[in-house]
């Protein structure tokens, strides 16, 4: 039985994998000596592993909050292929099937049980937990629970009264991507977790290329990309339905391989337009944020920002689906300022909590404001894009990464400290009443009716930088709010303000350098299409590292696993991942041992496919041991 194994034999057993990632090793530990844990660790880093593995090894069951369906049945479907007995707990199965699976958890048949948050004040599940031994309770997605969230969700307080109901209170875990400060003692302090061991590993994503683009025609640039990239799995976000709607209908009549995703559509509609690009029918899913945050699929090679989100904890968290097999993969947004008037749009629209006091519901709509000008200066940095993410999330890197747009572009760099000063004494001069438009309106000397009407003209610095047009001294003003010299209120207003860092500027004391990209001297398609295959050559993919036959054998490996995902109705990659078929051809295993050292065979999954993976290796090598990588 599973209780008289060890850690590493579980993981070896049922995952496949000869040893722990970073942290995951020290959170499992910490939980099998009765310990509460905080895991922050990025996408992909296997943050499933820390409460599994444990979980088979303790004595009752798991529980494990989720947020979402799709999530749940994701992670069912790959524990029940590895041989690991799970069931979920949601709205999507009838009350019939879901007394059925708690009569089977009572009678021991599941170690873990994936659970809505919802379900959780239910009398039914109340009695079932009252009557069998909860030995983990393990909160997936946590900054769900902090109203400080990018994703708040009132009934991930459930979770709270759920516990105090318990007889015995079970060790708690609690897991999540992105955090800051802010929101990790929030998930400490709301949850109750009692001298948690808390690790974070770190943000950063070393296999994912940053870039952000300003094309005219978004929709141009998308075409040249997917065609740059045919074949490749990717997700193209979009801040509205009817943005996905006519992005859809445009690559449909291209004959792209494309599906769509958002509240609008009905339960059916999204069903089959999810499993069509799980099990690879549709390579591209174009999608509101509705989509996504319970998909593991980990052969995502690019993610497309139409829009630019509201907040970088949204678009780290949707950047991240890319790549979560460890490969290569390239994250884009598009960006116009007409993305910032979106946002603000759909904030002002978005429905408003009952729970909170008019006063908590000011300070909230004061972060989403902050968040929404955090994610614009990111769009508008010149400086490394992955330093940024990581500092806002309270880490500090290098300071250049080579790996994003920014790093890889040529910029010229020019001084205007002369025009920062007099952008200052505007600031200054009109005390705090205006915002980024109206002062480089003042400045440019604009006499647009709105300005008239504010009486800018009667400043001494009306004109003052009239050489320049308004979009140049908002750069420059952009680029001075990056380095910290002006600030902005939080309100939605946004008006601007000398920072103490101005002094330092007006005395000389402090250069301001503004960095601009090189243009191309091509035209904008054929720019794109240049820049997108240069992103691509400097790609490298699992597979990269096999040479022409061990190619031919890898696709040799998919075509098969597709043919078990038909047979199964499971989604490829709960099969083998790209990186374990990849293992598999420069192993080339002819025998039960051989594949058992492939990483991510676990016994499990040799027993149920071992035989046909072994079989189509030797037809294709015809038994012979050649090498079918480079290098060593």
């Amino acid at each position: 039985m599973v209780i008289f194994m060890n850690k590493y034999e579980v993981l070896k057993k049922y995952f496949g994998y000869d040893g722990f990632r970073e942290g995951q090793e020290i959170l499992i530990d910490a939980i099998l000596n009765g310990q509460d844990v905080l895991g922050i660790m990025p996408t992909g880093a296997g943050k499933s592993i820390c409460y599994q593995v444990p979980a088979l090894l303790l004595p009752g069951i798991t529980l494990v909050v989720s947020p979402l369906i799709s999530l749940m049945k994701d992670q069912v479907q790959a524990l029940n292929q590895a041989g690991i007995h799970a069931a979920y707990i949601n709205s999507s199965l009838t009350e019939n099937q879901i007394a059925k699976a708690l009569q089977f958890a009572s009678a021991g048949r599941y170690k873990i049980i994936y659970v809505a948050p919802e379900r959780l004040e239910t009398h039914m599940f109340l009695e079932f937990a009252g009557s069998v031994q909860i030995s983990m309770l393990t909160v997936d997605e946590a900054h769900c629970i902090s109203q400080w969230g990018q994703d708040f969700r009132p009934s991930y307080l459930k979770i709270v009264q759920f516990i105090c109901n318990l007889k015995h209170r079970p060790v708690l875990s609690a897991f999540t991507a992105t955090a800051t400060e802010n929101v990790k003692e929030d998930i400490v302090c709301v949850l109750g977790l009692q001298k948690p061991r808390i690790l974070v590993t770190g943000f950063d994503r070393k296999n994912l290329y940053f870039a952000v683009e300003t094309p005219r025609r978004k929709d141009a640039f998308v075409m040249e990309y997917i065609k740059a990239h045919t074949g490749e799995s990717g997700i193209i976000y979009c801040a509205t339905r009817k943005n996905v709607d006519t992005l859809y209908e445009k690559l449909r009549n291209e004959r792209v391989g494309a599906a769509r995703y958002h509240a609008g559509l009905n339960s059916e509609e999204r069903k089959v337009s999810q499993e069509d690009f799980i099990y690879d029918k549709c390579p591209v899913m174009i999608a509101t944020n509705a989509f996504g945050m319970g998909i593991d699929k980990s052969n995502v090679r690019y993610v497309i920002h139409y829009n630019m989100p509201q907040s970088l904890e949204n678009y780290y968290q949707e950047a991240g689906r890319a790549g979560r097999d460890g490969g290569q993969a390239e994250c884009i947004l598009l960006y116009s300022a007409q993305d910032v008037v979106i946002n603000r749009f759909l904030l002002d629209s978005k429905e408003q909590n009952q729970e909170f006091t008019q006063e908590e519901l000011k300070a909230i709509r004061e972060r989403d404001e902050e968040r929404l000008r955090t994610m614009s200066y990111y769009c508008m940095s010149k400086n490394c894009l992955r330093e940024y993410v990581l500092r806002y999330f309270g880490e500090y890197g290098s300071g250049s990464c080579g790996n994003c747009g920014n790093c890889k572009s040529e910029f010229e760099v020019t001084d205007v400290t002369e025009a920062a000063k007099k952008i200052i004494f505007c600031v200054r001069e009109v005390r705090g009443r205006y915002g980024i438009n109206v002062v480089a309106g003042t400045l440019s000397g604009s006499d647009r009716a709105k300005l008239q009407e504010y009486g800018v003209s009667s400043y001494a610095s009306y004109g003052s930088l009239n050489e320049m047009t308004e979009t140049g001294i908002k750069q420059i003003i952009h680029q001075m709010l990056l380095d910290g010299i002006l600030e902005v209120t939080k309100d939605k207003y946004a008006l601007l303000r000398s920072s103490v860092l101005s002094e330092e500027v007006t005395e000389g004391n402090r250069k301001v350098m503004l960095r601009e990209k090189r243009r191309s001297p091509f035209e904008e398609t054929k720019s794109h299409a240049k820049h997108t295959g240069s992103m691509s050559s400097s790609r490298k993919r699992a597979s990269d590292i096999l040479n022409s036959r061990g190619l031919e054998l890898f696709e040799h490996l998919r075509k098969l696993r597709t043919e078990i995902a038909k047979e199964e109705s499971v989604p490829p990659y709960i099969i083998f991942s790209d990186k374990t078929l990849t293992d598999m051809c420069v192993k080339v295993p002819f025998n039960r041992g051989e594949m058992l050292c492939v990483n991510g065979v676990g016994e499990n999954k040799f027993e149920r496919y071992g035989a046909r993976f072994l079989l189509a290796i030797d037809e294709f090598t015809g038994g012979e041991k050649e090498k079918y990588s480079f290098g060593d």
